[in-house]
């Protein structure tokens, strides 16, 4: 981006200072379009899992910031290039899903885009069509001549998605190859459904995306304009969204409300006015002062996080009793309500509940082995009190009206309900 540049559009002005912006086509007919008051633009989510990830939040809120400055924002399920599987930043092909799989799974991800955007028929209301709509119906004869016909093979092969295959000697599918032509094409069509003229996604994604605008160009549309935002790692290099434990979804059924602001609470110094900048809405005035703080007030400024955070994802109430359930848990040393909680039968504790069990039921570690060795390092606490002997049962004595805690560290709680 040129120095000298200083959008005069709401749009690109509050991608650029919260950090939104890696790469852009045309700033200069892009920041013009976004001052129209006649700026569509789209970001496609396949549809591999029942939920999105953290790692789909920064994708997310630009959507959301598009719609909140005026523009009109397309979420594009892609239940037809699901069946396909995008190679961009993978080594192996994506497992082939069912259509039910796949429609289960749009569902799930609806429910995610319900909490950001505003949908309807007005003119800068989101919509969400699936690309199935018209790349299921496809002649496949008809479409090479159509549309294949404008790729070059040779430019297909020195995109990094493919390059990256070819040099590590990796199986890339015929049907994986297709994706580019495909994604491509999802562009074309929604211009000319929806006047859609931006693209946006990952920086990953630059190459498919601006695919999609000479395709678009040789199949005469007017003007179209590619935008990406920076892939996300944390200030020590890890990629957004992994855990030791998993992904972080954006599901309460798939990751408890707790867990969810707990992973924000635990986010490194380095981040907080990064994070606070893509994952909440709160003026820059209090970023910079937030992120300015040091020591352990810096902790202050992580809650914060973690509640605004939490707060766009599951709604305020639910991320004001992650965090006072933090506050029990953490600084009371009593029993937070809202801690993640998993049913256990009183006959089961009574015929002998082993503690290696105990927490593999908890889901606080993924074996017995890992059991052991977090005991003997002192990992593992019932009620707060380190448990030493891997032989040691859970008991009925162990629960306080019904209830057990069990701990993973110091920051890892799951409650054990009889």
């Amino acid at each position: 981006m040129s120095d000298a540049f200083r959008p005069a559009s709401d749009f690109l002005n509050l991608l650029i200072e919260r950090g939104f912006l890696h790469q852009c086509s045309d700033l200069e007919g892009l920041d013009q379009k976004a001052k129209s008051g006649d700026l569509t633009a789209y970001i496609g989510f396949d549809c591999t899992a029942a939920s999105l990830h953290v790692g789909s939040l920064v994708q997310i809120m630009m959507l959301r910031w598009l719609q909140k400055t005026g523009g009109k924002p397309v979420a594009l399920m892609g239940g037809g290039t699901t069946r396909v599987g995008d190679p961009s930043g993978k080594d192996e092909s994506r497992k082939v899903l069912t259509l039910e799989t796949i429609a289960a799974n749009k569902d799930g991800i609806k429910q995610v885009f319900s909490r950001f955007l505003t949908f309807g028929d007005g003119k800068t209301d989101a919509v969400m069509p699936d690309n199935a709509e018209w790349l299921a119906s496809l002649n496949y004869i008809d479409f090479l001549r159509d549309v294949g016909r404008h790729f070059s093979v040779n430019r297909m092969l020195a995109m990094d998605s493919v390059k990256m295959r070819l040099e590590r000697e990796h199986e890339l599918s015929f049907l994986e190859f297709n994706y580019m032509c495909l994604q491509a094409y999802d562009f074309v069509e929604l211009h000319k459904r929806y006047g859609c003229v931006l693209q946006m996604g990952g920086s990953d994604q630059w190459g498919n995306i601006v695919t999609g605008i000479d395709l678009g160009r040789r199949m005469g549309t007017s003007q179209l304009y590619a935008l990406t935002s920076p892939l996300l790692t944390t200030a020590s290099g890890a990629k957004m969204g992994k855990t030791a434990q998993g992904a972080v979804w954006l599901d309460a059924a798939m990751l408890p409300v707790f867990d969810y602001w707990q992973y924000w609470r635990n986010c490194e110094d380095g981040d907080v006015g990064r994070f606070l900048k893509l994952f909440t809405e709160l003026p820059l005035e209090e970023i910079a002062r937030l992120a300015a703080l040091e020591g352990a007030e810096i902790n202050e400024a992580k809650k914060i996080l973690a509640t605004e955070a939490t707060a766009m994802v599951h709604g305020r109430q639910a991320a004001l009793e992650a965090a006072e359930t933090a506050r029990k848990t953490f600084e009371e040393g009593t029993l937070g309500e809202t801690l993640p909680a998993v049913a256990v039968e009183k006959a089961e504790v009574e015929a002998g509940l082993g503690v290696l069990t105990a927490f593999m039921k908890a889901g606080l570690v993924a074996s017995t082995g890992e059991a052991r060795r977090q005991i003997k390092g002192g990992g593992l606490k019932i009620n707060d009190k380190a448990v030493e002997d891997e032989k040691a049962m859970v008991g009925l004595g162990d629960f306080t009206d019904g209830v057990a805690k069990l701990s993973l560290g110091r920051k890892k709680h799951v409650l054990l309900k009889l």
